[in-house]
């Protein structure tokens, strides 16, 4: 299950793609449609959450900052046989 991290409360526009920036802020961009290309990003709000390792970080249905663990499923590879 995830958990919030910060309360921001971004409201959402349509059309547009909103993230966790490398600096742990709020960005977005407009998303790519058919021929249409995307736009370049820009910072929605100033938050700073620091990251940890094997956590997704995302904006929630509420606008705020949550993360959950990431789930590495899959299929055991098997060592390749060396002659």
């Amino acid at each position: 299950m995830a958990q919030k991290v910060a309360k921001v409360g971004i409201k959402r526009e349509k059309g547009y793609l909103y993230f966790i920036d490398k600096s742990g802020d709020v960005s977005c961009a407009k998303m790519a449609r058919g021929t249409k290309k995307g736009g370049q990003s820009k910072k929605v709000a100033k938050v700073g959450v620091t990251k940890k390792s094997g956590f997704l970080y995302f904006v929630d249905k509420q606008g705020d900052v949550s993360c959950a663990k990431m789930v590495r499923g899959g299929k055991k590879r098997k060592a390749a046989k060396r002659k």
